[in-house]
């Protein structure tokens, strides 16, 4: 789709319709000096072909470039859409209240020097925000590098990447377009330069900042419903609102509209570049991901990664399943793509007698005919059999993505007939693309971007983005657990930060299945309860002060008699004792002991960004060693829990592994789904919980929780 020649408006309403797509764009502390940011975001404005009204405001110039300028906003008079602010921060939160008294409905704030320094410089961005909502004007920003809207010529930047103008000569890939949301300008422009390279259109790019009024999720919910936009790329330090994040995504994955993210802020040293660049709390890297899974967002780890993932779903359908076939001119490139599949976790079976049959006659004695299909560079019809051997495969019920391979080199010679290509990939419903394991040239380029399909030379970013794409088919293809709105529950008065395991049962009671256990407090109580609930029997030392119990000498096992349980007692006190002296014991737990079986555990973080997120895996002593574990944000439903638990390496052991009898799932995954709901019950009061171990009974007859651990929020922890 060419850059419209006149004036387009989206075809849907919505509350930022007139920030991407203003009428008049006012310039606060417009400047003529091209050096200076001022200068340069209303020289780009004007080169760029902005269709409306511009709005120099500046009482020290009469007129800038033959454009009258203003002394005030609200002299220019009413009726703006958007005012641009490049002015020093002392000023903006003022200049921001101005424009609103003259009628400006949004502000786009290019101003540094607020919460992103610290200190004071935070208290100019409360007050931002204050006249934000005293006011109700909008606000990008501030410390953004504004935005650019392609179709629109809206160009409110002075990134370089748009200092040429959006050329109309240029082929795209596909009439589809792209939206680019960043916390970072640099990296948001840095995407659209890159996928512009590669042929691919975009609808809007625009920098967030600090977002101190409007976020992510306000830009990302507009381009989720933007009739221009059919995919989005997220550039992605902190997110700031997670329900509405969360509630953007969710519409995303039900109107098929993919999302791309980049995380940032993994590390240690990367979260705190983020939260000095964006001045806010970051959840873990594990909610965002989980997160990201839960809703079909696609995560890529770099630029270039993510401009090939949107490269192809721009101009692929979804695949039907993970079987590839590989067309290529160049052996080695055959097989060197088919490891890189494959290593993806994507198949490259052999093609059936029949099809190799057809496949034959096409190429030359010493082509390749199981898949990949190697015509080879040699043969006289090198390239008709090429288009011939894509027919074929496209028509095949055995293959559902294909990948062409070949050199996009010359500067003279089309490899690829673009009308034969193009015929294919429309009506065959596969996902294609091509690999030029040369450097492409920008005639092979064109003539690639003729054929309507992505072109990729790096190797790995093929496996990766094709792997991607039958990702993002499995996921919306899974149903979301239902909702669950929970009603607050109720926590008993007084409990310490770190409650112990018999309190925490208590306060999960409704959600636990009935235990076989007691709390004691003498070697004769301990001797008698263990004889009513039936030999062998554990004991635990129950205090606030050790979370680790085994490690402070307050655990025994396997205690068979009343004398057994008694001796053991007095020992584990003693030995409690000599580890922490001034440790407040509760009592002790008599537990009868489970069954032999599998040890899982169930525990659930309360995530500063995203509320519960729910953590399974295979548990005991050796979670942490092994990390065998599973995370999804609240609620999990059954059918979830079961796939969750199929996701892990070990899921195996549960299936009968080795003649052992396969261990019914049932029972767990009810439980998985009612921790999620008490998740949800008590985000308010509960900062986490951990159930570890649970044993699946491999008689079959149930599971026992065996420990448990929950940590009650303080007064300072963020809700």
């Amino acid at each position: 789709m060419p850059p419209h020649s006149g004036w387009c408006k989206p075809m849907t309403l919505h509350r930022l319709h007139s920030f991407f797509w203003p009428e008049s764009i006012a310039v606060l502390g417009a400047s003529p000096d091209l050096n200076r940011i001022r200068g340069r975001l209303l020289h780009q404005l004007r080169e760029n072909g902005f269709p409306g009204r511009i709005l120099p405001i500046n009482p020290s110039y009469t007129q800038i470039d033959g454009l009258p300028c203003y002394a005030s906003i609200g002299a220019a008079g009413g009726n703006i859409d958007l005012a641009l602010v490049a002015i020093p921060a002392a000023g903006v939160a003022a200049a921001v209240d101005e424009c609103a008294r003259a009628g400006v409905k949004n502000t786009l704030i290019i101003s540094s020097g607020f919460a992103e320094e610290g200190g004071a410089a935070g208290d100019m961005q409360a007050e931002l925000l204050a006249v934000t909502h005293r006011t109700g004007i909008r606000a990008c920003g501030p410390n953004c590098e504004g935005y650019y809207n392609a179709l629109g010529r809206v160009a409110t930047t002075f990134s370089p990447t748009v200092e040429t103008k959006d050329d109309g000569g240029r082929t795209l890939i596909s009439p589809r377009r792209v939206g680019v949301i960043a916390q970072s300008g640099g990296i948001g422009f840095a995407l659209f330069n890159r996928g512009k390279a590669a042929g691919i259109g975009f609808s809007y790019v625009i920098s967030t900042g600090n977002e101190a009024d409007l976020t992510m999720a306000d830009f990302l919910d507009y381009m989720v419903e933007d009739a221009h936009t059919h995919a989005v790329m997220l550039f992605c330090e902190a997110v700031r609102n997670g329900p509405a994040f969360v509630a953007a995504l969710e519409k995303a994955r039900r109107l098929g509209k993919p999302i791309i993210a980049i995380k940032v802020g993994r590390s240690d040293a990367g979260t705190r570049a983020a939260a000095s660049h964006t001045a806010s709390l970051s959840g873990s890297h594990t909610a965002y991901r989980a997160i990201f899974q839960r809703y079909g967002v696609i995560e890529a780890e770099d630029a270039d990664e993510a401009v090939a993932i949107a490269g192809l779903m721009l101009t692929c359908p979804l695949p039907k399943g993970r079987r590839v076939g590989i067309i290529t001119v160049s052996g080695g490139g055959g097989a060197w793509m088919a490891d890189t599949l494959s290593g993806q976790g994507l198949m490259v079976p052999s093609l059936s007698v029949d099809i190799q049959a057809a496949l034959r006659p096409v190429m030359p004695s010493y082509g390749a005919s199981a898949n990949p299909v190697d015509v080879t560079a040699q043969g006289s019809n090198t390239w008709p059999a090429m288009m011939t051997a894509m027919e074929t495969l496209a028509r095949s019920d055995e293959i559902d993505m294909l990948v062409l391979v070949t050199s996009l080199a010359s500067t003279t010679r089309a490899p690829l007939d673009a009308d034969r290509i193009r015929a294919v990939a429309e009506s065959c419903g596969k996902p294609m693309t091509i690999w030029s394991y040369t450097a492409p040239s920008e005639f092979g380029r064109a003539n690639a971007a003729g054929c309507g399909l992505f072109v990729n030379d790096d190797l790995r970013d093929v496996g990766i983005s094709m792997a991607r794409l039958a990702d993002y088919a499995d996921a919306l293809g899974r149903p979301l657990p239902e909702p669950f709105e929970p009603v607050s529950g109720r926590l008993y008065p007084g409990l310490p930060r770190i409650v112990p395991e018999y309190l925490a049962k208590q306060v999960l009671a409704a959600w636990l299945p009935e235990a076989a256990e007691a709390l004691v407090h003498s070697a004769d109580e301990a001797a008698a309860v263990a004889a009513r609930l039936g030999f062998p029997v554990a004991l635990k030392v129950q205090s606030p002060d050790l979370p680790h119990k085994t490690e402070a000498g307050g655990v025994r096992l396997h205690l068979a008699d009343a004398g057994a349980v008694a001796m053991a007692y007095a020992g584990m006190i003693g030995d409690v004792a000599r580890h922490r002296l001034d440790a407040r014991l509760d009592g002790v737990l008599v537990q009868k002991m489970a069954p032999k079986g599998h040890e899982m555990v169930v525990g659930m973080v309360n995530d500063v960004t995203f509320g519960p997120i729910m953590m399974l895996g295979f548990g005991g002593t050796t979670v942490e060693l092994f990390g065998d574990v599973v995370h999804a944000p609240a609620p999990i439903d059954e059918a979830e829990a079961v796939r969750l638990i199929r996701c892990l390496r070990s899921a195996r052991l549960l299936d009968g592994f080795r003649g052992a009898p396969p261990i019914d799932l049932t029972p767990v995954a009810a439980l998985i789904a009612a921790l999620s709901r008490a998740a949800l019950t008590l985000r308010e009061q509960v900062a986490e919980f951990e159930l570890n171990p649970i044993i699946l009974h491999a008689d079959g007859s149930g599971l026992t929780v065996a420990d448990a651990l929950l940590t009650m929020k303080s007064g300072d922890d963020p809700c």
